[in-house]
């Protein structure tokens, strides 16, 4: 029997911001949610404990880091840190996806209108890139 995914929480992991986004397995796509502060990439654990009762996730993504050569960097060992509390938290699986180019591509949506972003914008970047780790996970599952 196969396993059924419905709802897959992402994380745009960074050492200041997380950017969160959810996803479905039926139309493959996903939103951004939001974007929460992080202090050394420790977040509000009672954040994410929200988020993850709300959305009842039966997976989680999270964005890995890499440089363009495939090594690793800092922020590659501490969003698997991330990853691996997160999974120790929520006793949900966690699926890591190289993020390389997600936050050009989530800029590059979020100015698809306009040359410059705004505050706002600039925001959202983070919840956008997590969208589009999900949608990369959903499409090649």
């Amino acid at each position: 029997m196969e396993n059924k995914i419905d709802i897959v929480l992402g994380f745009d992991f960074g050492m200041k911001y997380i950017g969160i986004a959810t996803g479905q397995d039926i139309t493959k796509t996903a939103t951004p949610l939001t974007c929460i502060p992080a202090t050394d990439g420790i977040p509000n654990w009672n954040d994410i404990a929200k988020l993850v009762e709300e959305w009842k996730p039966n997976v989680i993504v999270v964005g890995l880091p890499l440089n363009i050569d495939d090594s690793v960097q800092l922020i590659t060992m501490c969003a698997t840190k991330f990853a691996k509390r997160l999974q120790t938290k929520f006793n949900l699986p966690v699926n890591l996806v190289d993020e390389r180019l997600s936050t050009w591509e989530a800029k590059q949506r979020l100015r698809s209108h306009t040359k410059k972003l705004s505050a706002k914008q600039l925001a959202q970047i983070n919840a956008e890139a997590a969208a589009i780790l999900v949608e990369q996970w959903l499409n090649r599952n």
